[in-house]
């Protein structure tokens, strides 16, 4: 009987790119596009050199997330597309290329050939980090950037609910049987506190998220707080971490990129 392919068997690496980072989620509204993007704003604060991807081809909200919504994409003398700049960042979208308010009609084979472009056709340069902002679920997107490309972990956001822990379950799975290092889960907008207080609120009923990591040897990296001003940041294109850094949902952040950051230089230095 004929060996199976191996479909892992096409990965490269990308030039000059040290390490790529998937953000996922399992379900769509935890605020996984806002925590891609403060952590990369973070991590260039910190001096890293970093890259932000959107492979939300379906939905990218990274051009309105990053002030570069109404920015094009050039092509330089390389015939490679120009990344765009902003808050240190070199930043790449479906949303540079279409209109905002365009839909994407496409099959499998046309989001492989543009994930496959946004990872070998942008003149991404030296990068420290690479964070490819991933679709919410499972599907076509995920599996291909794991087959195109060495992952050198992923990172999954939750909300603290047990709505949504089920569906992190599964995108923790994929990245286990993809053989994906699984960095750690964020849980996002944590709690709330009004205004004058230090009252924690919980905006979600605390499921079990805990006792789930705990049980399975997976790390909790942090929990963000929730605030309006860091939803308004998203919308306004700048966020938190540089419109307010010492505000308690950008120190949670920052906090971490510092763990990341941190498991990577260490492993580099040994």
């Amino acid at each position: 009987m004929a060996t199976p392919p191996n479909p892992f068997e096409q990965q490269k690496a990308i030039p000059g790119v040290n390490y790529i980072i998937a953000i996922s989620s399992g379900k769509g509204g935890v605020g996984k596009s806002t925590v891609a993007v403060n952590l990369a704003a973070a991590l260039v604060k910190k001096g890293a050199r970093v890259g932000l991807l959107d492979a939300d081809i379906y939905g990218p909200s990274l051009p309105r997330m990053t002030g570069t919504l109404h920015q094009k994409i050039e092509i330089g003398d390389d015939k490679k597309l120009q990344p765009l700049i902003r808050h240190g960042l070199k930043i790449m979208s479906i949303g540079h290329l279409i209109d905002e308010d365009l839909a994407v009609v496409w099959r499998g084979p046309m989001l492989f050939k543009a994930i496959d472009q946004f990872l070998r056709d942008v003149a991404w340069g030296e990068l420290d980090y690479l964070l490819v902002d991933l679709p919410p679920g499972t599907g076509d997107i995920q599996l291909s950037l794991a087959q195109k490309v060495p992952l050198a972990g992923a990172l999954a956001v939750s909300t603290p609910q047990n709505v949504a822990l089920t569906d992190v379950k599964k995108a923790i799975d994929m990245w286990v049987r993809l053989s994906v290092r699984m960095l750690g889960v964020i849980e996002n907008m944590a709690w709330y506190c009004p205004p004058g207080t230090d009252t924690k609120v919980q905006l979600f009923p605390k499921g079990s998220l805990d006792k789930y990591l705990n049980d399975n040897n997976l790390t909790k990296l942090g929990e963000i707080p929730f605030h309006p001003n860091v939803g308004l940041g998203g919308e306004a294109g700048i966020p938190i971490v540089e419109s307010n850094p010492e505000s308690a949902e950008a120190k949670a952040f920052t906090a971490i990129a510092e763990a990341i950051d941190g498991k990577f230089r260490n492993a580099a230095s040994k």
